[in-house]
């Protein structure tokens, strides 16, 4: 008897996941994410080998400081840093033609976890003004 209980059970938590009934943690990102496809400013762009420090913000943003540049958030399309600490190691690589990231085509860029790097598609990437990287709480500062 107790068994059809909680097989009718899981069916309605997956199907709740599935609709998205159930409440998703709300971001610690004090901004909305930037609109899909967003791009940098030419004077903006910066090399890969330049990022210093990320953190993740959510399961969708990843926050970067860029030497000499200042900060960054770069958002991803799906749900790629759900389960990533800021302590897993990033992986990026030049894309053929791409000296500068300028645009989320330019960044090619995985999570390593546990040794396994997981790709990511970069939905869009801008620059953070001073004033958003404030708002930031501490633990989210790149």
């Amino acid at each position: 008897m107790k068994l059809p209980i909680l097989a009718l059970a899981v069916a309605a938590a997956a199907t709740a996941i599935a609709t998205g009934a159930v409440a998703q943690k709300p971001s610690a990102l004090p901004t909305p994410p930037p609109p899909s496809g967003a791009g940098l400013a030419p004077g903006d762009c910066f090399r890969s080998s330049d990022m210093r420090n990320h953190t993740i913000g959510d399961r969708q943003t990843l926050l970067v400081d860029v030497q000499g540049k200042g900060a960054y958030r770069v958002t991803m399309k799906g749900s790629c840093l759900a389960g990533a600490t800021s302590s897993d190691p990033i992986v990026t690589r030049s894309p053929p033609g791409a000296a500068l990231i300028c645009k989320p085509i330019d960044m090619d860029i995985s999570i390593s976890r546990a040794g396994f790097p997981s790709p990511c598609i970069v939905d869009s990437v801008v620059r953070m003004t001073p004033e958003e990287v404030a708002a930031l709480p501490p633990k989210l500062k790149p």
